[in-house]
């Protein structure tokens, strides 16, 4: 029964996708916990450091670091944060079409634009899009590591120092809950208390030893902690889209394969009814 043994094979081949997607929902699940971990034990840093950051942009110093001071826009950069592998639904194409909106703003503005690529995915597509990529950093794996991701940065930093570019940007996909991430586009540099939720009165603190060194090692760690915290969001949002999206295929490969055994059964019986009539006939001829 030819029409049979394709049927089977169909159902076949379903069924071993389904085992796989099934054993990919079971990794990026236990993956998912241990990444919302370590993004929940890094927030209360991040935020904390981002709201000391914001009240020194209205500290009363005579020393103003250049992240602190507000320049006229005609080059910025963008440190994109994306996943290294697929299969995760639409996490990096709804944070890509927010970039890509964002660039053609920048773009219309008359604005240059440099890119650091964090991720396979942002790497592959600033590549195509024909975007002027500083730096990059790949195969992450599934722990960030903060000194990975200093070099690459650090290039964008420098370049915000020697007044190549006048503002830096950062995008990656922001944790919300197991079924709902959404990508985010923010400014980082320069540093305005009003971004971060800081209050716009004057704060003033007691430097040990000096101003300037207290303030530039700062608002480095403040750079470096955002951009920790960015991969970790993205990479608890991964995981979580990933399980996700895999139970999806797991739960419509089982109903392909209710479907195929239903066409299957029919054609088996079709195929009986036909030989049983067959014999029916040839015995009444005899």
């Amino acid at each position: 029964m030819a029409v049979g043994k394709e049927i089977r094979t169909k159902i076949k081949s379903v069924q071993n996708t389904r085992k796989i997607t099934k054993a990919m929902e079971m990794v990026a699940a236990s993956k998912m916990r241990k990444a919302q971990d370590r993004m929940r034990a890094a927030r209360p840093y991040g935020e904390k450091i981002r709201r000391v950051a914001g009240n020194l942009s209205h500290a009363l110093t005579e020393y103003r670091h250049p992240f602190l001071v507000n320049r006229e826009q005609t080059a910025v950069g963008l440190v994109l944060v994306t996943s290294d592998k697929g299969l995760c639904g639409g996490l990096n194409s709804n944070l890509l079409r927010v970039a890509v909106a964002k660039m053609k703003e920048f773009e219309s503005q008359g604005k240059k634009l440099q890119a650091t690529c964090i991720g396979n995915k942002g790497f592959g597509f600033m590549q195509r899009s024909g975007a002027k990529i500083v730096s990059h950093v790949t195969g992450l794996g599934d722990t960030p590591h903060l000194e990975k991701l200093i070099g690459p940065v650090k290039v964008q930093l420098d370049a915000y120092m020697k007044g190549e570019i006048d503002a830096l940007y950062i995008g990656y996909t922001r944790f919300i809950n197991t079924m709902k991430q959404e990508p985010v586009f923010e400014q980082l540099l320069p540093l305005a208390g009003e971004s971060v939720g800081s209050s716009s009165h004057k704060w003033d603190y007691v430097y040990e030893p000096e101003a300037k060194s207290v303030i530039d090692d700062l608002l480095i760690r403040y750079v470096e902690a955002l951009i920790y915290q960015a991969v970790a969001e993205n990479m608890a949002s991964e995981q979580s889209a990933r399980m996700v999206a895999m139970k999806s295929a797991s739960d419509n490969a089982k109903t392909v394969i209710g479907d195929l055994k239903l066409v299957y059964n029919k054609a088996r019986q079709a195929a009986i009814t036909k030989e049983l009539s067959e014999i029916v006939s040839g015995a009444a001829a005899v």
